[in-house]
């Protein structure tokens, strides 16, 4: 299961991502550091980048690939996201409902395609920190020891 999960966490950053210079992380799309007040997440977003973590703090950014599409959309319940990624002939998408339960945001996805119904097999539910303000989310990874390990960082496209 770790594995699965793993190897799908490896091939998005992979596939997805452009290393930027170390000198380009202050130009961050969310201050992770001064969370605000839950705001609703109704609404279309896009992914437009990632952070890595290292003792809770931002050690690099990447911003998503030339063509590389990923859209979330929630309703008040429900949630659901593609992904295309031009130089991967594999589908990625995904439904389920979440809720955010004070600032960490649980998806739990009943179906998706086919790679994605995979992981599904072995973990339904995902579950984040949740950072957000009106224009911009950030869903954070956290270890087992509640430490930081990357953020998906998404700006709302409606």
């Amino acid at each position: 299961m770790k594995a699965l999960f793993l190897s799908f966490i490896f091939m998005l950053l992979v596939f997805s991502c452009k290393q930027n210079p170390k000198n380009e992380i202050n130009e961050a799309v969310i201050d992770v550091s001064n969370p605000e007040t839950i705001n609703s997440l109704e609404g279309a977003w896009e992914l437009v980048g990632y952070y890595n973590y290292k003792d809770n703090k931002v050690i690099d950014s990447f911003k998503t690939s030339e063509g590389y599409r990923q859209v979330k959309m929630y309703t008040h319940n429900k949630v659901m996201w593609s992904k295309y990624v031009p130089s991967d002939s594999s589908e990625w998408f995904g439904y389920g409902k979440y809720s955010i339960k004070e600032s960490e945001l649980i998806e739990e996805l009943e179906y998706g395609s086919e790679m994605m119904s995979r992981i599904i097999q072995e973990k339904k539910e995902f579950k984040h920190e949740l950072i957000i303000n009106e224009d911009f989310f950030s869903q954070i990874e956290i270890d087992e020891d509640g430490n930081r390990i990357y953020a998906e960082n998404y700006k709302r496209i409606e």
